[in-house]
């Protein structure tokens, strides 16, 4: 048990420089697919040039990481060991940026060890999936921001829930001693709808005293998501 043992551990598998170069440069090929997929998919603020770029990078270093272990026991100990002491706190603002995270560390290692067909075949298929489905938004939406006198908040509930025919939500409700500040999210369609009238939501609000102010604010996925 114990030989077996000690010639899993020394057991190095030798690659030839054809082979090594062949890996890093399929991971870079893929990861290149990986980058074109990301800048198709994502749009406005919440697209980053320098993410993009180190999804490319990642890949590469997977492989190289991969191609350096091999079927050395020993060295994949190491490896685990030092990489445990790396902490990640980058805080991540798209939940899709977990799944190019993942789909390129696949890459990585599927091109460590030589499995090209399946790190290929993978990667055609999540693009597309991610090229069709990157696509969908959730539906936009208005946030309604206003604030005035305390005793009036009854007066500016009636007023929105009536211009907007009651199918609006409100989701903040700040008041302190003096004043309330009310905050409203209303979808883009029945905002566009209530629009049309001759009279604005600002105007009615502006009509009840001691009104401070009204603010609207598009809110979609390119700065809340």
């Amino acid at each position: 048990m114990r030989s077996f043992l000690n010639e899993l551990i020394q057991q190095v598998e030798v690659l030839s420089m054809t082979e090594i170069l062949t890996q890093i440069l399929v991971a870079a090929a893929l990861g290149f697919v990986i980058y074109l997929s990301y800048y198709m998919s994502h749009t406005g603020t919440i697209y980053s040039r320098k993410f993009n770029t180190s999804l490319v990078v990642l890949a590469v270093l997977t492989t190289v990481v991969m191609t350096a272990i091999g079927n050395n026991v020993a060295l994949s100990l190491g490896m685990v060991g030092a990489l445990s002491i790396v902490r990640f706190r980058t805080a991540i603002k798209d939940s899709r940026d977990t799944v190019y995270i993942f789909w390129t560390v696949v890459v990585g290692l599927t091109c460590g060890v030589g499995d090209y067909i399946t790190a290929g075949i993978g990667s055609a298929i999540v693009f597309l999936i991610l090229l069709v489905l990157g696509r969908i938004k959730n539906e936009s939406r208005m946030l309604l921001i206003v604030r005035g006198a305390r005793s009036t908040d009854k007066r500016i509930m009636s007023v929105v829930s009536e211009y907007f025919s009651r199918r609006i939500d409100l989701r903040v409700e700040n008041t302190t001693e003096q004043t309330v500040e009310l905050i409203y999210e209303i979808p883009l369609k029945i905002f566009e709808k209530a629009s049309n009238r001759a009279e604005s939501i600002a105007d009615c609000l502006y009509e009840i005293e001691h009104v401070e102010y009204v603010n609207v604010v598009a809110q979609d996925d390119d700065i809340s998501n």
